[in-house]
């Protein structure tokens, strides 16, 4: 099993998600981490981010919400950003910000 290591922010943000959210967010990163390969609608890649990255989808009566993971690390998945989406397509900033956090979390592998 591969271990999962998570951005501080990341973290913090799926802290604040309801239960029920945070329940079936930790049922996928399991599977992840046991190299199961997930498909639509659980999962699926976002390139946009960068090369390698995908992200966990999970849906409930209080919203959307995302987390983009990586699993091409020598040490584990790592879960580089989570949020609430608030739109039909991932806002920009979102994906920035997915960007910048692999960018940190890969810089500590060196």
């Amino acid at each position: 099993m591969k271990a999962a290591l998570f951005h501080p922010a990341a973290i913090e943000a799926i802290r604040s998600f309801p239960e029920a959210v945070r329940r079936e967010l930790g049922k996928l990163l399991y599977d992840v981490q046991m190299e199961a390969r997930l498909g639509m609608p659980q999962s699926r890649p976002m390139p946009s981010v960068a090369l390698g990255i995908e992200e966990l989808r999970v849906r409930d009566r209080s919203g959307v919400y995302r987390a983009f993971y990586y699993v091409r690390s020598t040490r584990g998945v790592l879960v580089v950003h989570a949020f609430q989406k608030k739109t039909q397509a991932t806002s920009r900033q979102e994906i920035e910000m997915g960007r910048k956090r692999l960018r940190e979390m890969m810089n500590e592998e060196i």
